[in-house]
């Protein structure tokens, strides 16, 4: 009988602690707030993070570029690795494109 009411106790305990940390997770830990986007083009030029994948893909001649400059050494980091994964992307797609005949 003891060993049954431990058990329930233990579950009932549970349950509230798990409650209380759905209740307090605002106050404890609140969420990031971040700088909000802006869409101005003199902004993300002046800006030195890597273009990512999905520039590329729209703009492959550009992801060319970057390889290139890549393999000369001018340009290093995350921005080789985006441009050679767009340019898969695209080269995927283009075959995609020729085989189904689209």
């Amino acid at each position: 009988m003891v060993q049954g009411r431990s058990s329930i106790l233990l579950i009932v305990v549970f349950i509230a602690g798990l409650g209380a940390g759905f209740v307090l997770r605002p106050v404890i830990a609140p969420p990031s707030t971040t700088a909000p986007a802006s869409d101005s083009p003199s902004v993300m030029s002046g800006s030195n993070e890597a273009r990512g994948v999905q520039y590329f893909v729209a703009s492959p001649d550009k992801a060319y570029q970057v390889i290139e400059n890549c393999r000369n050494g001018s340009v290093r980091g995350d921005e080789c690795a985006n441009a050679e994964e767009a340019i898969i992307k695209v080269e995927a797609a283009e075959r995609r494109k020729r085989f189904l005949g689209n």
